[in-house]
């Protein structure tokens, strides 16, 4: 790569992504439907055109600034985080609400399914997110084929997200504006060093991923400032931030679709990963609706996002695509499962080390799972439509029934012969966990797995027009989830997953 030509690698990624996400929000509006369901189908698509036409070769190693952002997923999480802890906060302790909301959107469509401001917030993020990784890169040390342009890159990134302010929303004190959204660049940054620094500190005593320490310091810090007013980054990031990284992921996954063919063992992986999807959610959802008695999208939606982590559903949430309600929640649900995260990769990281999972601590945590997922049921089922007691009852089912899925999908492929790497992919797979997601990207089970997880985490994706499909039909249906369908899909799921186990 010669001088300055990673300005046109910077361009070009902008190009690729952003008609990703809007033509995805374009052919979804009217409709109640989520454009991540498109984005899937749109970003593997395209990975694999480029490779099979000869333009890129798997993993897109031609297109560097791709890659650099599929692998941001933790900074795009961090504001989710915060958020979520200011609503814990201000939801069960001693609340401390923020001011009045000091902006007033453009709420002029711009391009279809699109608004004004909605465009500036997509823009902004993808300079947010390659700004901050590049700033964090150089602080770090970090060392890769872009090494040497990380200064430029963090340039014209910070430089991007200071200037894109839409003009035509209303802003009461501009410059107040602006300098929140410099401090929670400097916030996430910090954030993003620190929790790396505590993962290499803790190393040698057990392997706990980046990921864990920074949605403890983000939510703790969410926590703190909870009367803080969310400025353009935080604004931009959870409307933004996760379709963005997502269309990267599917774009660098869908150029190995191919290639994942021809290795051994892995069509397990992905028949796992696909009806592990319908089998983890549809039976979630089934749990909620028939015994738990919850049966609007404005709890179902939000419950199932946190008890699987799921990085679809919760970019779904969080930008408002499945109403006002699960957007509020949303946040909270998420935060919650990640306090047993300390148990989760506590086995993980010891099973990782031995090159096996450790199986009588795996089935302890199921069997907890399955406790605090019936109390958290019943809870459910005696609220009587109170929305404090569903909250609790579904922050309660967030945590058990997460436990119960991950340790439950590692066991099954466990006794299934799979190795522990492809353990790791398929479940993560399973259930879109964006914490396995992001810990397997980091390298925690390997270098083959690391390589692989952006193509096996996006198979299962093609599961989401049926999931998105089953809460878009919700909403238009003044949020009543619909039970028959429910019950097909977690029969279809539980016959997949037996099937994938006993004969691939």
């Amino acid at each position: 790569m010669v001088d300055l030509t990673i300005l046109n690698h910077f361009i070009l990624t902008l190009l690729i992504l952003l008609p990703i996400v809007l033509i995805s929000r374009a052919v979804v509006a009217g409709t109640k439907y989520s454009p991540i369901l498109i984005i899937v189908i749109f970003g593997l698509t395209l990975g694999l055109i480029l490779e099979i036409s000869g333009i890129a070769e798997p993993g897109l190693a031609a297109f560097p600034m791709v890659g650099f952002t599929s692998g941001v997923t933790i900074t795009a999480l961090i504001v989710t985080f915060f958020v979520g802890g200011q609503k814990l906060r201000n939801t069960f302790f001693k609340p401390k609400l923020p001011k009045e909301e000091d902006v007033i959107l453009n709420d002029q469509e711009v391009i279809l399914g699109t608004k004004g401001t909605q465009l500036i917030f997509i823009v902004r993020s993808y300079f947010i997110l390659v700004g901050i990784e590049a700033l964090k890169r150089i602080v770090l040390g970090s060392s890769s084929d872009l090494s040497t342009f990380y200064p430029l890159i963090a340039f014209f990134g910070i430089a991007g997200a200071l200037i894109l302010i839409d003009s035509k929303a209303k802003i009461s004190n501009k410059h107040q504006y602006l300098l929140r959204g410099v401090t929670e660049i400097v916030g996430i940054l910090i954030v993003l060093v620190v929790s790396f620094y505590l993962s290499q500190i803790v190393k040698d005593v057990i392997a706990l991923p980046q990921i864990f320490f920074a949605m403890v310091l983000s939510s703790s810090l969410g926590m703190y400032f909870s009367n803080w007013r969310g400025g353009p980054t935080f604004k931009a990031l959870l409307f933004g931030g996760i379709p963005l990284v997502l269309a990267a992921v599917f774009l660098v996954g869908g150029s190995r679709l191919l290639e994942a063919f021809t290795l051994d063992g892995m069509l397990q992986v992905m028949a796992f990963g696909f009806f592990g999807q319908v089998f983890w959610m549809f039976v979630g959802m089934a749990l909620l609706v028939f015994i738990g008695k919850q049966t609007s999208i404005d709890m179902v939606a939000p419950g199932m996002a946190g008890s699987l982590s799921h990085s679809g559903l919760t970019g779904a949430c969080t930008a408002g695509d499945l109403g006002e309600t699960a957007q509020e929640l949303a946040p909270i649900m998420i935060n919650v499962p990640f306090l047993g995260h300390l148990f989760v990769f506590t086995i993980l990281a010891a099973s990782a080390t031995r090159g096996s999972l450790l199986l009588v601590p795996s089935f302890l945590v199921v069997l907890v799972g399955a406790v605090l997922t019936y109390f958290a049921l019943k809870a459910l089922k005696e609220a009587n439509n109170e929305r404090a007691k569903q909250t609790r009852g579904l922050m309660l089912f967030s945590l058990g029934w997460q436990l119960v899925a991950v340790f439950g999908g590692f066991i099954m492929l466990d006794l299934a012969g799979a190795s522990l790497a492809y353990q790791a992919m398929g479940n993560s797979s399973a259930i879109s966990h964006f914490g396995l997601f992001a810990s397997i990207q980091g390298g925690m089970f390997g270098e083959e797995a690391a390589g692989l997880i952006s193509f096996i985490f996006a198979m299962p994706f093609l599961i989401h027009p049926v999931v998105f499909g089953i809460f878009g039909h919700a909403m238009e249906k003044k949020g009543e989830m619909p039970k028959k369908a429910i019950v097909v899909l977690a029969l279809i799921g539980v016959i997949g997953v037996l099937a994938t186990l006993l004969f691939l």
